[in-house]
């Protein structure tokens, strides 16, 4: 199995938005870093953004297939 190397993404927020996302993450028993991701994902989704995927991808659930 290998491995998908990940990019970092560093950027200034809001301390309330965090605040919010730090809790939308526990009530979905993500980390900050997989609720992000996520919630590209769906905004991309929704607008017919296309994602080009790695040769190993996660499903919404952050789970390997």
């Amino acid at each position: 199995m290998t491995t998908v190397k990940t990019a970092t993404l560093t950027f200034r927020i809001d301390p309330g938005v965090k605040e919010a996302l730090r809790i939308a993450a526990d009530q979905e028993h993500r980390s900050i870093a997989n609720m992000v991701e996520v919630l590209i994902r769906g905004y991309c989704e929704q607008r017919g953004i296309a994602i080009p995927h790695s040769k190993e991808t996660k499903n919404n659930n952050g789970v390997r297939p």
